[in-house]
């Protein structure tokens, strides 16, 4: 096992990371900006180096993050996610400089980081598709020609890259040529490959994702689904595990198909197998993201294996302990994404100090954070500031859980997505389980939720006003 782990980012995912190797006795260095010196992550670590230039490229800087750990004498590198966590480049500079890399392969991070690769590859290998152009395209014509013959709606995707960036949905010939070059733009902005394709657009499906772990001994199991359907411009909300739709059938066929892909590209380490299940029951591979994702949280929650202990142990050469037979999925598990932003105004994301915070406690009820009292939300990174995951027996039961756990949440200072949350924890549609990636659209009357959030002025105010009533 490593002696020392560099921990190559930030926040709340930092922390799982630290919590992860001080259970395995493993030493953790933290890297941290000038922005980031106060955080927990930074305290928390055995040792932490400040990297730069500026709040964000120290943490892109892969030769001074490299470097950082020989100097330090770093066994292995975890990349957490974002950041450089799916550059294989970092992946193999890492390699070559004899520091292990904490996920997979270079080679299987560039099989799966262009999404047209991928889908030649499920395609290769008998895994469903979505109907789409082959290869990137650059020729507004030709992409014309392929809407055509599949018919609208279609989407545009950017061939590297995630998280809503680089896509449009586009229902008209106007619409196609208006977008092609701005997500091509886009793409190029965000992920350095301006390349694009074009997918037949699915309405209203459920987002389904499989996670997988795979080990260097040719050992690779599959540990359930998670339904991220609960969307806005793509970009995941809540998450839950196990799916409500599937049938133990749908489910086994589905993980087969995800190891079947993840086989293909010889992969190892943690990573997720991400499919677009219609309104028919028909599933289709989109992608596969070849790192430890966001919503891991609810898998561990309903199968009790913990997934960076795993990836550490599988990045030591260590086989995995466990078999497909013994995965078990018991009971139901929400993931709320609280994220520094103000759902009524198109989820504008918000900075500040924060001036009150008190987490939910109790029986099945997980905080993944890295905020506090005092804290100030920068504006330089992803306005996640903490996941709150709960458990429960039951689908009732784990909503009611975490309707009382949003309530119980206190963060002050900066608008935050708990209001909103709270509002869908007590929607009838989301309380019986009818939810698709449609569903923020279709549903408006969720952004009139009461923001009870006050000024603290006004709370400090109505404090000693009860204090002083019920002294009389």
């Amino acid at each position: 096992m490593f002696k020392k782990i560099l921990v190559a980012n930030r926040g709340e995912i930092a922390m799982r990371i630290i919590r992860a190797c001080r259970e395995l006795n493993i030493a953790t260095a933290a890297i941290y900006s000038e922005a980031d010196s106060t955080g927990i992550y930074v305290k928390k670590a055995d040792e932490a180096y400040m990297v730069g230039p500026g709040p964000v490229k120290g943490f892109l800087d892969s030769q001074q993050i490299v470097s950082l750990a020989q100097r330090i004498s770093a066994d292995a590198i975890h990349p957490g996610y974002g950041f450089l966590s799916e550059n294989s480049k970092f992946a193999q500079l890492c390699q070559t400089s004899g520091i292990t890399f904490i996920g997979p392969s270079p080679h299987a991070i560039d099989l799966m980081g262009s999404k047209v690769n991928a889908r030649d590859l499920a395609k290769r290998v008998g895994v469903p598709i979505v109907p789409g152009t082959e290869g990137g395209v650059t020729d507004v014509n030709e992409a014309l020609a392929f809407a055509k013959a599949t018919g609208y709606p279609v989407i545009i995707k950017a061939s590297a890259g995630g998280g809503g960036r680089g896509l449009r949905v586009v229902r008209s010939d106007a619409e196609l040529r208006e977008n092609m070059a701005v997500a091509s733009r886009e793409a190029q902005a965000s992920f350095g490959d301006g390349s694009v394709f074009l997918e037949k657009y699915i309405e209203r499906p459920h987002h389904i994702e499989f996670q997988i772990l795979a080990d260097k001994h040719g050992n690779m199991i599959h540990l359930g689904e998670r339904d991220c359907s609960i969307q806005r411009r793509h970009q995941k909300l809540i998450e839950i595990a196990p799916s409500l739709i599937l049938t133990p059938k749908l489910r086994a066929e589905m993980g087969a198909a995800a190891i079947t892909i993840a086989k293909a590209v010889d992969y190892d380490n943690a990573g997720t197998v991400e499919f677009l299940l219609d309104q028919d029951g028909h599933y289709y591979f989109m992608e596969m993201n070849p790192r430890l994702q966001v919503e891991h949280t609810v898998t561990e929650q309903i199968t009790a294996i913990d997934i960076v202990r795993n990836q550490i142990a599988i990045a030591a050469g260590l086989p995995l302990e466990i078999t497909q037979q013994e995965v078990t999925l018991q009971g139901h598990s929400i993931q709320c994404r609280i994220n520094a932003e103000d759902p009524k105004n198109n989820f504008m994301p918000c900075t500040g100090t924060i001036t009150a915070y008190l987490s939910p406690g109790g029986i099945g009820v997980r905080i993944d954070g890295a905020v506090y009292k005092d804290y100030t939300v920068p504006p330089y990174y992803d306005a996640l500031l903490a996941k709150l995951t709960v458990r429960g027996r039951t689908w009732e039961e784990t909503v009611s859980r975490m309707r009382r756990s949003l309530e119980e949440y206190v963060l002050r200072g900066v608008k935050t997505t708990i209001p909103f949350m709270k509002e869908i924890m007590q929607e009838p549609d989301f309380m019986a389980g009818r939810f698709d990636t449609s569903y923020l659209e279709t549903h408006p009357d969720l952004f009139n939720y009461h923001d009870f959030e006050q000024p603290e002025d006004l709370v400090l105010a109505l404090s000693a006003a009860i204090a002083a009533y019920e002294g009389l």
